[in-house]
């Protein structure tokens, strides 16, 4: 009974030291920023125009090789 108490007790503190899945949400809360500046920044670049739909739509026609 004691070793199996000494291996969980090991087990929780090495999970507690880990900081692997730490670095991921970092991660992720860095590219939710970044992403959401973008979506700002856009808007506020395609406010005048027409909007951000029209900002994709230009893009799209662009893209298929008419753009004007």
């Amino acid at each position: 009974m004691n070793k199996f108490l000494s291996t969980v007790n090991n087990s929780i503190r090495s999970f507690s030291k880990e900081e692997d899945g730490a670095q991921v949400v970092e991660y992720a809360l860095i590219i939710a920023v970044v992403s959401i500046a973008l979506v700002l920044a856009l808007s506020k670049l395609t406010g005048a125009t027409g909007g951000f739909t029209s900002f994709v739509a230009r893009v799209g026609t662009c893209l298929t090789g008419t753009c004007s």
